[in-house]
């Protein structure tokens, strides 16, 4: 069966271009924010929280970042916003990206495409997405937040029809989310968009931001299924492209944390848009550094081997692993299986969701454990929780939490970090040792009865060996604060 290559994001890549990629630790491309500001308000929007105006990185910043970008091999920038024909820089921004040779996507809801600036992406060599959901009026209006969209949507796909798009040099693409309120006319949409040659770029939401927030979008997994598979039906007997239905996207993959990242208008650096822990940032470190450091990164990109559950047992895991923005939005875990792909529909209660019970993830056995509960799992760091027993060491007769407790608390929490992250793996299996202690600090003491939250980050590490730095917490009250130095095997820290 051949793949379809009509599709939007990553058709120009090959897997040839991908392996290197991953090798090399090279990009293909890099997606860009550089505003949030936006006139539409999508009731699905991930972002629909972030439309104002914050700390952006100046223009000198943004050309900075994608000439870093453009010097680890990206081809191609994909702009997003926020709107992004509403920032001010726009079309210096375009230019510059092309006297670097290369592509640009750009995702827009069209509010700004008259005919001059339709002409401008046009001579720019611009590959435009616009934003369309609905043949529905009022349904449009709804799902962007704003009466008129849908007549402003309208007249942008005219402007762009006018200017030369779509052709086989200036392709052109409509982006629609699929929710319960579109799902029926959506077949009609593929047909109409394909009759014209414009790409139809359809998507399952992930759960964050808006999405999250109005449920009543939510689908059925088994409609979603025949929906994916009818679009399959419409697309191969009719226009020729054969494919096999996986989530997230219709007619094509998202293997994009393989060669690509998100940089989002303050510099804070993501895998990808669904995945919302920050990395890094390019006003701080370069964006070599982040994404060679990054252990999100590098899960992601040995996925064959870090993807948990059903997902990570498919026998399409060559080619698709689910949507991991999904993944890291329903269950916490940016490695676990995509909740939301028919094929888990029936293996749910295999999938891992935060938080999660120690006993899982550490290796103690009570009284030795003390930590109770894994809570969050962050870049290289996490939260974890306990609550203080009478029948645990290091506890007196008095009912006192000993100082000596604070260095194993801290270290059972960096064990229940690095045991989620594997568990479920091809390589669950670990050891550890604490070897030393640095610079441990107590404030105050803890109780039988007290709630504690533990706060644990890899500072550094060298091989098998890494320094941990930890905070301890009563509520607010900072307790004790201190540096662990532990081996754990497998090579990571």
């Amino acid at each position: 069966m051949t793949t379809c290559q009509t599709r939007i994001y990553g058709s120009e890549f090959n897997q040839i271009d991908i392996e290197e990629a991953v090798k090399n630790g090279r990009l293909l491309s890099m997606e860009i924010e550089f505003n949030q500001t936006c006139n539409f308000r999508c009731i699905y929007c991930y972002a629909l929280d972030n439309h104002k105006n914050r700390n952006e990185l100046t223009i000198d910043e943004f050309k900075d970042v994608i000439n870093q970008a453009a010097a680890m091999g990206a081809r191609k920038i994909i702009i997003l916003g926020g709107e992004p024909l509403l920032y001010q820089h726009i079309i210096e921004m375009i230019g510059f990206i092309r006297g670097l040779d290369l592509e640009i996507e750009l995702f827009s809801n069209g509010t700004k495409i008259d005919r001059a600036m339709a002409q401008t992406l046009y001579d720019n060599d611009v590959r435009v997405v616009l934003k369309m959901n609905s043949f529905d009026e009022s349904l449009q209006d709804t799902l962007t937040g704003r009466k008129g969209s849908f007549k402003m949507i309208q007249d942008a796909l005219a402007n762009l029809k006018e200017a030369g798009y779509p052709s086989d040099t200036h392709p052109l693409g409509v982006s629609s989310i699929i929710c319960q309120q579109n799902i029926e006319e959506l077949p009609k949409m593929w047909e109409w968009l394909r009759d014209q040659s414009i790409l139809p770029y359809f998507e399952m939401m992930t759960p964050q931001g808006g999405a999250r927030r109005h449920n009543m979008l939510e689908i059925d997994t088994r409609q979603v299924e025949d929906f994916f598979h009818e679009i399959a039906e419409i697309d191969s007997r009719k226009y020729g492209n054969h494919w096999d239905p996986k989530p997230p996207l219709v007619g094509g993959e998202c293997l994009r944390h393989q060669f690509s990242c998100a940089v989002n208008s303050e510099g804070y650096v993501q895998s990808c848009v669904g995945i919302t822990i920050p990395i890094g940032n390019v006003r701080k470190q370069p964006l070599k550094e982040i994404l060679r450091d990054s252990e999100v990164v590098q899960d992601l990109k040995s996925y064959r081997n870090t993807i948990k559950g059903p997902c990570g047992e498919c026998e399409k895991l060559d080619e698709c692993y689910g949507c991991r923005g999904t993944a890291y939005q329903m269950t916490g875990d940016y490695l676990a299986s995509d909740p939301t792909c028919w094929k888990n529909l029936d293996r749910r209660d295999e999938i891992m969701f935060l938080p999660v019970n120690a006993e899982r993830v550490v290796p103690h056995k009570p009284p030795m454990l003390m930590i109770d509960t894994l809570l969050e799992v962050m870049e290289r760091a996490s939260v974890s929780e306990m609550t203080v027993r009478s029948d645990m060491p290091f506890v007196s007769e008095d009912g006192i939490l000993d100082d000596a407790a604070y260095p194993e608390i801290i270290s059972q929490a960096i064990a229940a970090q690095e045991g989620f992250r594997r568990m479920g793996g091809k390589n669950p299996d670990f050891e550890g040792f604490l070897l030393g202690v640095k610079k441990m600090e107590v404030f105050a003491r803890a109780k039988v009865g007290d709630t504690l939250r533990i706060s644990v980050y890899k500072a550094s590490k060298y091989g098998d060996f890494g320094i941990i730095e930890g905070e301890v917490f009563r509520g607010d009250e900072l307790l004790a604060k201190g540096e662990i130095k532990v081996w754990q095997s497998g090579g990571e820290s």
